[in-house]
């Protein structure tokens, strides 16, 4: 949406909004790159490595969504995704935005009253989550009683949950995606609750077209030709799912997936190199303990960019980040309700 120029005043010249009166995040992020075109490196807890293009998403989430549609959600339901970072996560938000329902991403480290807040205060009808979260959801299913179904990633269905995957296969390859407005209602992401009880944000399908300039600035001009993007943050908060993974493939960027359970600063500059990351946002906290790794260029990472924010870094990390990454910190601010605005 930026177009590049010689000056900042230049860029803000040029600029002018682009928002189409129909849209859909998931008609544009996995309908409009050629089918073969890649889209997301997998890696698991074990390090096994899965590849899925544009045109793979695209015939999982119509599966879903036919398969949701099935289990009586349709537009307008709320949706919890109490997932890490996965390809089921993806495909979940894929499905859940062409039926024209509201996605509500969960993180999953909340506890019972954090997930029943949520669940409760959103009216959730169904649930996506894995094994683990799967026991916190059973026990709070009494008290939810809008809430009609749970669907795990696993191979068993204890207090009545439904197999994701065998339900997606079930489902048809073909779907006609809801003909949503961009005004239309697509995402509920809570604030952290930091001043009160959490409150939900509700967002439009037009969000991500509005998210754009804030990646594309800090980011040089996102996309340039070879760019793959990664960040730890999860996919449950507004930096990891908006700032990164929907942005990057409404530009046809593939995305690294990979979210360890303890963040292990070795291993970042490892999958970095690997996988030839080019862009990272990359937290605060992250890049502390990256700081603190010997001879960082060792791993052969060749970043083009990387973005931080949710605290100030300091000079300090500032110098060691052109030093050790090769390229300048571009530090951002922003909230659930607006993200990116300074």
């Amino acid at each position: 949406m930026l177009e590049p120029g010689r000056t900042y005043e230049e860029v803000v010249s040029r600029f002018r909004w682009r928002i189409p009166e129909r849209y859909n995040i998931a008609v544009d992020v996995c309908g409009r790159e050629p089918p073969d075109a890649p889209a997301l490196v997998y890696v698991d807890g074990a390090g096994r490595e899965t590849r899925y293009t544009f045109g793979q998403l695209a015939e999982l989430s119509n599966r879903l969504a036919n398969a949701l549609t099935h289990r009586g959600i349709g537009r307008g339901d709320r949706v919890g995704i109490l997932l890490g970072q996965s390809p089921e996560t993806a495909i979940t938000h894929l499905a859940v935005y062409k039926l024209g329902a509201i996605a509500v991403p969960l993180f999953t480290l909340f506890g019972p009253d954090a997930l029943e807040y949520r669940l409760a205060n959103s009216g959730a009808r169904a649930v996506v989550t894995d094994p683990e979260g799967l026991p916190k959801v059973l026990g709070l299913r009494d008290r939810l009683p809008e809430l009609a179904h749970v669907f795990v990633v696993g191979d068993d269905t204890p207090g009545g949950a439904l197999l994701f995957w065998a339900e997606l296969e079930a489902g048809a390859a073909g779907f006609d995606p809801a003909d949503t407005r961009a005004d239309d209602p697509a995402l509920i992401i809570y604030t952290s609750g930091t001043t009160g009880p959490p409150k939900g944000a509700l967002h439009a399908h037009r969000t991500l077209l509005g998210h754009l300039p804030g990646v594309e600035f800090p980011h040089e001009f996102f996309p340039q030709p070879g760019d793959l993007f990664w960040t730890p943050a999860d996919w449950a908060w507004i930096g990891g799912l908006i700032d990164v993974l929907l942005p990057s493939w409404h530009h046809g960027v593939p995305v690294l997936a990979f979210r360890a359970r303890k963040f292990d600063p070795e291993e970042a500059f490892f999958r970095m190199a690997r996988h030839g990351v080019r862009n990272a946002f990359l937290p605060p906290t992250a890049l502390r303990m990256m700081r603190q790794v010997p001879d960082p260029g060792r791993f052969g990472a060749r970043l083009r960019t990387v973005g931080s924010g949710g605290e100030s870094l300091g000079e300090d990390t500032l110098a060691w980040g052109r030093e050790a990454l090769g390229v300048t910190i571009n530090e951002f601010y922003g909230q659930t309700e607006v993200n990116l605005v300074v």
